[in-house]
């Protein structure tokens, strides 16, 4: 459930360069400003993805990463023999997970 709603009003005046101060509080967040009618502003706090990372936020990739969450939290980690793994690279062959 989300918090309850915040019914705050508070008087702002613009100033000669057109900008408009939200508080200290707020410094550095991005933030989404829609126009739903002349005069009228929402501004909400919002997270930009930049477009060379969306792929890690689809729907599959999210699945893969629950998965392999879920394996490394039910799999004890134990330690590598290194010779065997390089004699299986050396022989092409693939190791037991």
């Amino acid at each position: 459930m989300m918090g309850a709603l915040l019914d705050h009003q508070v008087i702002k005046s613009i100033g000669a360069s057109g900008q408009i101060s939200l508080g200290k509080e707020h410094a550095g967040r991005q933030v989404l400003v829609e126009m739903p009618e002349p005069g009228v502003w929402v501004i909400r706090t919002a997270t930009v993805i930049p477009d060379n990372e969306q792929w890690m936020h689809t729907p599959d990739l999210k699945k893969d990463l629950s998965t392999a969450l879920i394996w490394a939290q039910n799999t004890p980690a134990k330690a590598t023999n290194l010779s065997k793994l390089k004699m299986a690279k050396a022989n092409g062959t693939k190791r037991k997970a």
